[in-house]
């Protein structure tokens, strides 16, 4: 873990604060870099897997159920 120094707009710091329901800065900090992470981590697969256009039903989708 590293010490830091960084200027960041107060009005941004307090929103994200009250958005998270962080009890301090460095929790909101943490928890918005690890929503990125995880944000940019999502698009990667998403990217890495296409996309699959399926024509299933819930009824379909219940047989395929049964049927494992």
């Amino acid at each position: 873990m590293s010490k830091t120094t960084v200027i960041i707009d107060d009005k941004l710091l307090k929103a994200a604060i009250e958005v998270t329901k962080s009890k301090s800065k460095k929790e909101a900090i943490e928890k918005g870099l690890k929503e990125l992470v995880h944000k940019k981590n999502v698009e990667a697969l998403r990217k890495e897997l296409g996309t699959f256009d399926l024509d299933l039903t819930l009824e379909k989708l219940d047989e395929l159920r049964k049927d494992e």
